[in-house]
């Protein structure tokens, strides 16, 4: 059992071997069940996740309320016109991460890895990363255990709440459970997988959680979109042998007491930041109304 980033890399350097491989042990052992068995479950997540990253990008999918709906198509249909400013690669993992958010307030199926309202980073993080590099599907299972493990890590020494922590909790241990992902995915150091994690979290240290209407759309679903390349240039950073200065451990350390110094009212309560600006309080007066048709 482990409780520290720290602890981590010092098995991985004991038995030579990767993040994943310790993860994998670890939940062995918790379940009891073999390691196949755990692999398999992955892979029925990963499907999941596939599905989830593909069919916003396939049709057109509106949130329930109709706030939300139809970016992942515009972004997929974008990127095909070759103008983007960030380019292929990066384009196609924001509409997988737009996708994956439209599914979820669809009412639709995804893996909330880590949590529904940031359940897009991870998936299109892992999805473009591999297809970039043409990895097997055992490649991205491993790299899922990688995000598994540093979201455990997150979990047990903060927290992965918005309501306990803002979306720095959310959005941030997406970012850097995806980041890592990235670097085993493709060949990096354990050390460099937590470099590239703590690095995520310190870029959106502080940011608040004030979903619109109470709902996980607004701004929601467009962090999962930014987090997602915040992932992506972080992974590159660490791969790159840039270290974090800070250890993953004290950023952890840190989000935490961050996320506690919040105020309440931004912390899912939707009684600040973006919510009560005077667009947000309109659409949650006539959403409450049940007047969708005019929210735009």
């Amino acid at each position: 059992m482990y409780h520290k980033a720290h602890e981590v890399i010092k098995e991985t350097k004991e038995k030579n071997c990767r993040i994943s491989d310790v993860v994998l042990q670890n939940e062995s052992k918790l379940t009891e069940r073999s390691a196949e068995e755990i692999r398999e479950k992955v892979r029925e997540v990963l499907r999941v996740m596939q599905d989830a990253a593909q069919s916003g990008i396939d049709k057109e999918t509106k949130s329930v309320s109709g706030l939300i709906g139809g970016n992942a198509v515009k972004t997929d249909q974008f990127r095909k016109t070759k103008q983007t400013v960030c380019g292929d690669v990066v384009n196609r993992a924001i509409a997988r991460a737009l996708s994956s958010s439209e599914v979820n307030a669809s009412m639709g199926r995804i893996a909330a890895m880590p949590t529904a309202g940031a359940a897009g980073i991870v998936p299109a993080a892992v999805i473009t990363a591999a297809e970039t590099i043409n990895a097997d599907e055992n490649a991205m299972i491993d790299a899922l255990l990688t995000a598994s493990g540093v979201g455990q890590l997150i979990k047990k020494n903060a927290t992965i709440s918005g309501a306990e922590g803002g979306c720095q909790a959310e959005c941030g241990a997406g970012a850097a459970m995806a980041a890592a992902a990235i670097v085993e995915l493709y060949g990096g150091t354990p050390e460099m997988a937590f470099d590239a994690a703590a690095i995520a979290i310190k870029s959106i240290l502080g940011l608040v959680c004030d979903p619109v209407a109470g709902l996980v759309e607004v701004p929601c679903s467009k962090r999962n979109a930014t987090g997602v390349v915040n992932a992506m240039a972080c992974a590159d950073m660490a791969l790159a042998g840039i270290t974090s200065v800070i250890p993953f451990d004290e950023v952890v350390d840190a989000m935490y007491k961050i996320g506690k110094s919040l105020p309440a009212a931004l912390r899912e309560t939707s009684l600040g930041g973006l919510a009560t600006t005077p667009t947000g309080e309109t659409i949650r007066c006539r959403l409450m109304k049940g007047d969708k048709d005019t929210l735009f």
